[in-house]
């Protein structure tokens, strides 16, 4: 007599497990989140998964560290520049990399544009589909004007279908657009849950490892950001990569939050046309281009975002309120630290903000929450307050204390040679920084040690 399913509830925000479904899941103590899944146990269910690539995975031996070859020059060049940039300087062989964003943001475009350079390098690719027809994307694959002679489109989603058909074929590089969409016939829960997720995750990241193919991912986020599944898939795969920015927007970023083969952090800018995203090569003139003159409230400061700096525009706009207390907003910048800032200002600088409303913004849909920000972000808001200009061919950085001391902040030569790049003649830096940055040409660099010293040399 056949077994009956075994039923057990899942956590679907961290992979969490129970016999019984309760209300919380002990694990993340997230609150209905528990949801039923079954596992078939008979032996029909053992063979039909049987397929899988980890039956295939050939039991290794340990190896000397000194006899093991070194691959970091092997690097494949994805035909994208911003791509191999957050990747690290290239795809690695036997990597896999999952891609997640927002609907419509271009995670289906850029790996499309990716698959069609490597197809015209030589490579064999396979793109496995679950979510479009071969029709749907060959549509878009006209549009985008791709040639692409030896991309092989898969529209499916069991995964043993995929086993056996990637066994077929032997690509150089795997992309599997969405791994939500992808099932095992091992478990019964629906595809997308914490269960699948995970089995199909495993099974692609067993395939990569033995046969050294790179191996694409693209995943949903939830409605807070992140990816969608358990927190375990972003532990399986070895780089992830967001994207950012809205997508009603036509700027894009990627940004590597994991690598083990290059820099965390490390992100590239993208420009959507007709024809797909186009690499930003100098992103700091994309964000500055649109700056107003002869405006208060407005400063450049120099992020550094993973190994690249990148001079952005801070905005403030301080204005009366009728109430008791103002408002605090904050956009592209940490709202709690725009108010510890706001609270340095009145302390120790004796700025009157308690009935105003502040409100701070990063133009250009950029994310900075590096602490080099701060003084750019005192600068706008004391320039919006006393409705003073900052001379436009002026850059700020450095970190704020509490105290109202501005301390030193890393790679302050990088960050000082762009601005001088990009034209400024005046640079307001941090006292600690300023060795070694006295013979930028056309630049004068001005340290200081306080607030006060700032703002008098900003006025």
């Amino acid at each position: 007599m056949a077994k009956q399913p075994a039923t057990i509830f899942v956590c679907q925000s961290c992979g969490g497990q129970s016999r019984k479904w309760v209300g919380q899941c002990p694990d993340c103590s997230e609150w209905n989140t528990m949801v039923e899944e079954r596992f078939r146990v008979t032996a029909q269910a053992a063979a039909a998964a049987s397929g899988g690539f980890a039956a295939r995975f050939t039991q290794t031996s340990p190896v000397p560290f000194a006899e093991i070859e070194s691959q970091d020059d092997s690097r494949v060049a994805s035909g994208i520049e911003e791509l191999d940039r957050v990747l690290g300087g290239g795809i690695v062989a036997g990597s896999l990399v999952l891609i997640g964003g927002a609907p419509g943001i271009g995670k289906s475009t850029i790996v499309i544009q990716m698959a069609d350079h490597l197809s015209r390098n030589g490579g064999k690719v396979l793109y496995v589909s679950g979510e479009e027809s071969e029709r749907q994307i060959k549509m878009r694959g006209e549009r985008l004007g791709l040639q692409a002679e030896n991309l092989f489109i898969l529209p499916e989603t069991n995964l043993q279908n995929v086993v056996a058909e990637t066994e077929k074929l032997r690509p150089n590089f795997v992309i599997v657009d969405s791994i939500q969409t992808i099932f095992s016939a091992k478990i019964e829960s629906a595809p997308g849950s914490v269960s699948q997720v995970r089995e199909v995750a495993h099974e692609f990241m067993m395939f990569a490892k033995q046969t050294g193919t790179p191996v694409f991912l693209t995943g949903h986020v939830t409605k807070e950001g992140s990816i969608a599944g358990p927190k375990t898939l972003e532990h399986i795969v070895d780089t992830v990569i967001y994207f950012e920015g809205d997508r009603h927007h036509n700027h894009r970023i990627i940004r590597a939050t994991k690598n083990r083969f290059g820099a965390a952090n490390e992100i590239g800018i993208f420009e959507m046309t007709n024809t797909g995203l186009v690499a930003v090569g100098n992103p700091s003139e994309v964000f500055l281009q649109e700056r107003p003159e002869g405006a208060s409230g407005s400063v450049v400061t120099v992020c550094m975002e993973g190994t690249r700096p990148m001079l952005v525009e801070v905005q403030a706009l301080v204005s009366g309120n009728k109430s008791a207390s103002g408002r605090r907003m904050a956009q592209g910048f940490d709202y709690n630290r725009a108010s510890l800032l706001i609270a340095v200002l009145e302390k120790r600088l004796g700025f009157q903000l308690a009935g105003d409303d502040v409100f701070v913004n990063i133009a250009g849909g950029l994310e900075v929450d590096e602490p080099a920000a701060d003084l750019g972000v005192i600068a706008a808001i004391a320039s919006s307050f006393r409705n003073l200009q900052i001379p436009p061919e002026t850059a700020v950085f450095g970190e704020v204390g509490l105290t109202g001391e501005v301390r030193g902040v890393l790679q302050a030569q990088a960050r000082a040679r762009e601005a001088q790049t990009l034209g400024f003649k005046k640079l307001i830096i941090p006292a600690s920084n300023k060795t070694g940055l006295e013979k930028l040409l056309g630049t004068r660099v001005v340290g200081v040690k306080n607030l006060e010293e700032a703002l008098d040399e900003l006025f």
